[in-house]
């Protein structure tokens, strides 16, 4: 096998058993991720944690062209040139129970309940409340760096694109930082120009998407400062980055990613309260930054409590096959990342706009069977907004609206609507995100669809 494994190329993750040896299996791997699970007298290989921590917390992260050999007594490492190679192994510190669905009908349904205690595990112990400051241990040692930069450029694909478009928002609103994202899959294909003073900051759920990963190692090449914020603690992304943060969402193992994007958000928000305090920002806009914060726990429960209102919008609207996601400014983001949800899971097509941006083409789709889900919370871009639901009213398109409890005058402009707690304009992304989770969900419960394993996607993005 080492042989042949010399001979090739490109990105594989294999195990391979040699007919006549039962009591062996030879694993390798060259971009795609593979981790050994260390047993009382037994030993795994998988390409997630989550599969291990049923049978074990220990495991290995195997690193490119590391060759593992497992029998039933235990394992040895080499790499391709046969010399003997030491991996360390690492304490997963997720409890069993949490690759276990608990009595929710799916994975992904249970993990859109998760999301109050996600948002809180990614704040638990960095935030000093009456200094009104985010402590960030990861970044300690680039701290005075970071700090000097003036630049940051956020790199990341799929739901954590997403991620990292409506962490522009948030970190140009508090802070001087000037802030481009890009996805990671193009960002290596682009002649890069770093001015000084440039950071970059990866966000990847698994750790180990591939065009993240070799985004970052461009990064790297070209001499920026890079961060990182994944929820794999040793994974190839955590490894490759100066200094990061770790979300702490736990494992999450359906593919169509919700508490590990809400827990990606709450360590952007943590980010931006870390470097606005080090620049324009007072202690007591510290303080009621701190307090919005710890409030949305609260307020998603409240929004999770509606899920049958929820279902039945869902039901509802599962037999049409085409929607449209529209907001603006901080919700933007958010309708690119519930159009999304709706693709992955419900396989009906789904597109998102800045709703400014429908004049300019995508309001030649609207008609009676093309509804419209417009998040419109009570916010500074509220009456853009309203305005925007009156044109797709106008061509009898019908409109589901996300808005601000309490807010009567919406019924008057929408088909249905779905209500979220009142927050500062700055936080409702962390609220409205999670309608969109759930109706995403009951469509693709409505249709029949398999949800937690959604066809042709894997959870773990490993090819280019």
């Amino acid at each position: 096998m080492l042989a042949a494994l010399r001979e090739v190329r490109g990105t594989f993750g294999l195990g391979v058993v040699a007919k006549g040896k039962t009591e062996q299996i030879v694993v390798a791997r060259r971009g795609s991720p593979l981790i050994l699970g260390i047993g009382d007298g037994e030993v795994f290989a998988a390409s997630d944690v989550s599969a291990l921590v049923s049978h074990t917390k220990n495991v290995v992260y195997l690193q490119d062209d590391d060759v593992a050999v497992l029998t039933p007594k235990g394992y040895h490492l080499r790499n391709l040139e046969e010399s003997k190679v030491f991996r360390a192994p690492t304490t997963v510190d997720w409890d069993i129970s949490a690759a276990e669905k608990q009595g929710y009908a799916h994975f992904m349904l249970k993990e859109i309940h998760e999301q109050p205690d996600a948002v809180a595990n990614a704040m638990r112990g960095r935030i000093i409340e009456p200094e009104g400051i985010a402590k960030l241990g990861g970044l300690d040692a680039v701290l005075d760096r970071l700090a000097d930069m003036d630049r940051l450029i956020i790199i990341s694909c799929g739901t954590s694109y997403y991620a990292g478009l409506l962490g522009r928002y948030v970190l140009e609103t508090a802070t001087d930082y000037s802030v481009e994202v890009d996805l990671a899959s193009e960002f290596r294909y682009r002649k890069l120009n770093f001015r000084p003073k440039t950071a970059v900051l990866a966000i990847s759920q698994s750790g180990e998407t591939l065009d993240t990963l070799a985004a970052v190692q461009e990064a790297k090449r070209k001499g920026a400062l890079v961060l990182g914020i994944v929820n794999v603690v040793g994974s190839n992304i955590a490894r490759e980055t100066h200094a990061g943060v770790y979300n702490h969402a736990g494992p999450e193992i359906g593919v169509a990613s919700t508490k590990a994007f809400i827990s990606q958000l709450t360590i952007v928000y943590l980010l931006t309260l870390l470097l606005a305090r080090r620049q324009r920002m007072d202690v007591n806009e510290g303080r009621q930054f701190i307090r919005e914060l710890e409030a949305i726990p609260e307020k998603i429960q409240r929004i999770l409590a509606q899920a049958d209102q929820i279902h039945a919008v869902a039901k509802k609207y599962a037999q049409f096959s085409n929607f449209l996601y529209v907001g603006r400014k901080f919700n933007y983001p958010i309708a690119l990342e519930g159009a999304l949800k709706l693709k992955e899971i419900s396989y009906l097509h789904a597109e998102a706009y800045a709703a400014g941006e429908m004049k300019h083409g995508p309001i030649a789709l609207i008609d009676p069977n093309f509804p419209s889900m417009c998040l419109v919370p009570r916010d500074s871009s509220y009456e853009k907004m309203v305005s925007n639901i009156q044109e797709i009213r106008a061509r009898s398109g019908p409109v589901i609206c996300v808005a601000t409890e309490g807010d009567r005058d919406i019924y008057r402009m929408a088909d249905d609507v779905i209500h979220v707690p009142a927050s500062d304009e700055l936080f409702t992304p962390l609220l409205t995100v999670v309608p969109l989770q759930l109706f995403a969900y009951y469509v693709a419960l409505e249709r029949g669809c398999e949800i937690d394993q959604p066809r042709n996607l894997a959870k773990s993005v490993t090819v280019e």
